[in-house]
């Protein structure tokens, strides 16, 4: 019963604890990937490639900034 207990508080512990660093994680993935959205764009080739990359780190801004 102890053991049961114990590992029910521990998994408790450990989701709070996760559950604050991703709001953390997640601001922080939002301002780096709004940051390489535009610089990117500023470099950017002009070929298929380099469209999908920008497709993509707009995807993932769009992603972690919304809430």
């Amino acid at each position: 019963m102890k053991t049961i207990l114990l590992t029910i508080m521990a998994l408790s512990i450990t989701t709070g604890l996760f559950a604050s660093s991703t709001a953390a994680d997640k601001a922080r993935l939002c301002k780096v990937f709004k940051a390489k959205t535009v610089l990117y764009k500023e470099t950017m080739r002009n070929d298929t490639y380099a469209k999908k990359t920008l497709k993509s780190y707009e995807k993932r801004s769009k992603l972690f900034c919304s809430k």
